[in-house]
């Protein structure tokens, strides 16, 4: 697979189903660089596979019924060796917090900037995430 900026668009939607679905850890980093990858949530950062196999055992033991829809993925850079990528997601979700006695929702909007860099095969991989904001839809229950 080329490194380009459909291959790009594909890997984004690939990873955002890879998440609803709470795909098994090896399969989510396939899509993640370990060297130098950095990940930074409204929560903290997590550094490497190691810091995002603590992050997503996490999030995937607290919010379920996820759905990512993709807004929208603008380049700002796409050179032979990265990409910088805006990326849009709407994140809806459901989060229970015991002892409540029924789940709550969750709607937001993330704005993100991605570096991509090419894995193997030339295959695109994320390097650097970072959550810019996050925007409440209404109704939505807090973090």
């Amino acid at each position: 697979m080329a490194f380009t900026e459909a291959a790009i668009r594909s890997m984004v939607a690939d990873w955002y189903r890879a998440l609803d679905q709470h795909v098994e850890l090896a399969e989510a980093l396939t899509y993640l660089v370990d060297d130098g990858l950095e990940m930074r949530f409204p929560e903290g950062t997590s550094r490497g596979h190691e810091g995002f196999a603590e992050w997503y055992k996490a999030v995937t033991n607290r919010f379920f019924d996820e759905v990512h829809t993709v807004t929208s993925v603008d380049f700002s850079e796409l050179v032979a060796d990265r990409a910088s990528v805006k990326v849009v997601v709407n994140w809806q979700a459901k989060i229970w917090n015991p002892p409540a006695a029924k789940s709550e929702w969750l709607g937001f909007d993330a704005y993100q900037t991605w570096e991509v860099v090419p894995g193997p095969g030339g295959t695109p991989q994320i390097k650097t995430y970072i959550v810019d904001a996050l925007k409440p839809m209404p109704g939505s229950a807090s973090l």
